[in-house]
C-alpha cells in the first residue's frame, strides 16, 4: 500500500483560486489605503498652521496668519493656504492623492459654534471643522471629514 505524499494537482488550483480570489479583494482596498495615508501627510503639515491660527485669534490679531511658516510643495500636498481674516485652512493634494482637497474652518466653541474673525478674541476654544471639496472622495478622508 502506497501512502499519498502531497498534494493532488486539483487541490493545488483551488488554493491558488482562492488566494487569486483574495487579492482582487485586498488590492483595490489596499490602494484606497495608501490614498488615505498621502491624505494624513496633508493634514500633518496643517498642524503648524492651525497652532498659528489659534494663538493668533487668542490675541485678537487682525491677520491670523502672521508667523505661518512657508509651504514648500511636496510629492502628495501642492498647497496648503490659510485665509487671514478667517482662518479658514485649504490643503489641495496632487493627483497622486487623487486631488482631495480639504478645508479646516476654525470655530469658537463646539463644531456648530461660530466662524472665528480676525480682530475677535473667541469666547471658547477653538474647534477644527474638517470637510472635504466632494462626497466621491470621501473614503479618502478622516472619518470627521466625510459628508
Amino acid at each position: 500500500m502506497n501512502a499519498q505524499k502531497g498534494f493532488t494537482l486539483i487541490e493545488l488550483m483551488i488554493v491558488v483560486a482562492i488566494i487569486g480570489i483574495l487579492a482582487a479583494i485586498a488590492i483595490p482596498a489596499y490602494q484606497d489605503y495608501i490614498v488615505r495615508s498621502k491624505v494624513t501627510e496633508g493634514l500633518n503639515l496643517a498642524s503648524s498652521y492651525k497652532t498659528v491660527i489659534a494663538e493668533n485669534a487668542g490675541n485678537g490679531a487682525s491677520d491670523l496668519t502672521l508667523g505661518i511658516p512657508n509651504f514648500v510643495a511636496t510629492k502628495n500636498v501642492s498647497k496648503i493656504e490659510a485665509a487671514p481674516t478667517t482662518g479658514v485652512i485649504t490643503i489641495t493634494y496632487t493627483a497622486d492623492a487623487k486631488g482631495v482637497v480639504i478645508t479646516l474652518t476654525p470655530k469658537d466653541g463646539a463644531e456648530t459654534g461660530t466662524a472665528i474673525k480676525n480682530k475677535t478674541v473667541p469666547a471658547n476654544q477653538i474647534s477644527w471643522v474638517c470637510a472635504v471639496n466632494n462626497t466621491a472622495n470621501s473614503k479618502y478622508v478622516p472619518a470627521n471629514c466625510r459628508v
